[in-house]
């Protein structure tokens, strides 16, 4: 089986990524960012997807996090893009109900090539140590647009800003650990279509 590794690098006057990806890892992670709780997100993410993951970020944090965040998410999407290729032989779909204490999340995704979110998230405050808890959102439309999955998040019910975005960062790897699993039945694309855009 062809190794399925990618490193994308994007550099701009507003920030510097850099971001390695092994699908078929064990959910090692060395992280970089200018925020500790955006970093620690990434490392729940590595670790519960059992995606190896190499990251470090720069940017104009003393403008605000938001380019940083929404460009990391850009190059992660990238980088998973590059890894499925075609999509040949993977599960394609995955799902998670994530419990965090009294918080529930519930995330679906399709790796069909056809970018969606659904982001049904109200965060109770905005900011909380240095982070403005809408950026969860802003993250994950630049992932989904630059790797075409489509993603629903929703809350069930939970109240806790820190819960809620863990909840969701675990969720998420546990959903793609799922869709991006190689099925040996699958010999091509699991699609009526049979091409990388699915249906």
């Amino acid at each position: 089986m062809t190794k399925r590794i990618a490193e994308v690098k994007r550099k701009t006057k507003e920030t510097d990524i850099m971001v390695k990806l092994n699908l078929d890892g064990k959910g090692e992670y060395k992280v970089s960012t200018p925020n500790g709780f955006f970093t620690h997100m990434l490392e729940l993410f590595s670790r519960h997807s059992l995606i190896d993951l190499t990251l470090k970020a720069k940017g104009d944090v003393e403008v605000d996090l938001h380019h940083t965040i929404e460009d990391v998410g850009i190059c992660l999407g990238q980088a998973l893009s590059k890894t499925l290729g075609e999509k040949k032989r993977i599960v394609r779909f995955g799902h998670s109900l994530l419990p965090m204490d009294r918080t529930l999340v519930e995330i679906s995704l399709d790796l069909s090539g056809r970018p969606a979110l659904v982001f049904n998230v109200q965060f109770k405050k905005s900011m909380r140590g240095g982070f403005d808890f809408e950026l969860v959102e802003e993250f994950f439309w630049g992932l989904v647009n630059s790797a075409g999955i489509t993603l629903h998040i929703n809350l069930k019910y939970g109240k806790n800003n820190h819960h809620i975005s863990e909840a969701i960062f675990k969720g998420f790897g546990v959903a793609l650990r799922q869709a991006i699993k190689i099925e040996p039945r699958i010999k091509e694309i699991l699609s009526t279509k049979g091409t990388p855009i699915l249906k």
